[in-house]
């Protein structure tokens, strides 16, 4: 199934030049030049990724990220120039998972494009159901034997990804470089150990004992199936 992706850009002009230089067989892409505009899109289909100019004729797309953030987990990435860094720091308290200086290197924007598309949750794993939980990933929504949840962004990450492997080993390198996409360099080392713990707090009966996310010494962690 193809992957679709939202640009919101006034400049029609830069907004086809992404998608030509994005364009392949897994891709398909679909243009809006206002808030208004994309608002309506959103509504009526899903998308894997956003692209969000900051400057647009009927509002702010920071604050159209905010929006959409707090209803849908979809990777965002906002294009801003190069010298707003404020735009930058603004955008990250949004939500936004990932920006794009203008101008922009097409190689650097299709690394950036597939690095979050990673991130996007397959369509056909939005939701898990079992016995005890229930994970919504596109609207955010987790549940404990009916019980909500809060989880951050990063647990959100690796709980994705291990109950897409079920009872599969999943190193704690793959895991790094899921949650930490941009690049894992400048991750501290315990930063994958703490979102594990703080998961197992959430899900978990007895996080001393756990029952769901197992660790696999020296290999990395796994989702038992009970």
């Amino acid at each position: 199934m193809k992957k679709t992706v939202l640009i919101l850009e006034d400049d029609i002009d830069l907004a086809e030049g992404i998608e030509l230089s994005l364009q392949n067989k897994e891709l398909k892409f679909v243009i809006c030049s206002t808030i208004e505009e994309a608002r309506t899109a959103i509504q009526n289909q899903k998308f894997d990724l956003m692209i969000f100019d900051i400057n647009l004729p009927d509002g702010n797309g920071l604050d159209f990220c905010r929006e959409i953030k707090q209803k849908l987990s979809i990777p965002i990435a906002l294009l801003t120039a190069k010298d707003m860094e404020i735009d930058i720091v603004r955008g990250l308290e949004n939500g936004a998972d990932d920006y794009i200086t203008k101008p922009f290197s097409l190689m650097v924007l299709r690394a950036r494009i597939r690095a979050l598309l990673r991130r996007s949750p397959s369509r056909h794993e939005e939701e898990y159901k079992d016995s005890v939980f229930l994970f919504r990933f596109e609207t955010m929504e987790f549940y404990k034997n009916g019980v909500p949840i809060e989880l951050s962004k990063t647990e959100q990450r690796v709980l994705y990804l291990l109950i897409s492997n079920p009872n599969l080993i999943i190193t704690r390198e793959r895991l790094l470089e899921w949650v930490w996409t941009e690049g894992t360099e400048y991750v501290e080392d315990n930063a994958l150990s703490v979102a594990v713990r703080r998961l197992r707090d959430k899900l978990e009966d007895d996080s001393s004992d756990p029952k769901y996310i197992k660790t696999i010494y020296g290999k990395g962690y796994m989702w038992e199936n009970l």
